[in-house]
């Protein structure tokens, strides 16, 4: 370990809880302010749920909703739990790239100059991006009725946000690892693109997965967005979701476990 890494480690370790606490609310309020001033930042929490909804309701809901016996109604009660597991896993790509910009634009230089706990710098980017992700939520549900989705268990719906928001801020870990590790903004994009994207179409996010590939549905089965999905789905429009929260919460811990101190040591090296 590196005399820098020792040193932030002992700092961290001097600041008390109250402390910590009080500097990520100071940082939380920064990153507010920033959106505030620069509202662009918003564009994909407002426009990914409207597009994808009309997307995939519009163009793909009539022949996936005849194979789920009851034509565009019955898919878009089928797509928008779906949707909602998306949610997480895009807003948790941009705190990568926010992360990075920082780092390349010098920010992570004054902030290493402040007397703050380094780990207080990525709890108040989760803090942040999970605001984000929850306007999403409430944008693309407000498209969802609009499009004829039938909120029936209120109950459901919020507990299915609540796992969506668990499952969204263990996936930042993984993006606040590699706004550190990667050299650009656009190399986190690009990777991001590259795992994420076999995720969301190799799962029950957009259709059933009955008609795949057996090898494919080997895949589905263990795609932590397939759970999620499908505990979503079982939460808002009925049917059986216990053994698909269970799976969605133990891939929670499982990835905040891993990724977390991984992010937080080398956020220290670096910075």
């Amino acid at each position: 370990m590196s005399a820098a890494t020792l040193t932030a480690t002992e700092a961290d370790a001097r600041i008390p809880l109250r402390g910590h606490l009080r500097h990520t609310g100071a940082l939380v309020r920064r990153n507010l302010l920033w959106i505030k001033q620069d509202p662009e930042s918003m564009f994909d929490a407002i426009l990914f749920p409207v597009i994808f909804t009309l997307l995939f309701v519009y163009v793909f809901g009539g022949s996936i909703g005849q194979s789920l016996g009851g034509g565009q109604q019955a898919y878009v009660q089928y797509v928008v739990p779906g949707l909602m597991a998306m949610m997480g896993m895009n807003m948790a790509q941009g705190v990568g790239t926010g992360f990075n910009t920082d780092f390349n634009s010098g920010v992570m230089d004054r902030f290493r100059s402040l007397p703050i706990g380094r780990g207080s710098v990525l709890f108040a980017k989760i803090a942040v991006e999970l605001m984000r992700m929850l306007f999403a939520t409430a944008v693309l549900m407000v498209v969802g009725v609009l499009v004829g989705f039938d909120i029936t268990n209120w109950a459901g719906l919020l507990a299915s946000v609540g796992l969506s928001a668990v499952f969204g801020s263990a996936l930042m870990w993984v993006f606040l690892t590699l706004g550190v590790v990667m050299k650009s903004a656009q190399s986190v994009q690009a990777m991001g693109f590259l795992v994420l994207m076999p995720l969301q179409f190799g799962s029950s996010i957009f259709a059933p997965t009955q008609s795949m590939p057996g090898w494919l549905q080997n895949f589905t089965d263990y795609n932590p967005l397939s759970a999620l999905a499908d505990a979503a789905r079982g939460l808002m429009v009925g049917g059986p979701a216990a053994h698909d929260v269970w799976l969605t919460l133990a891939w929670s811990a499982a990835l905040t476990a891993v990724m977390a101190p991984i992010a937080i040591h080398k956020f220290r090296t670096k910075s």
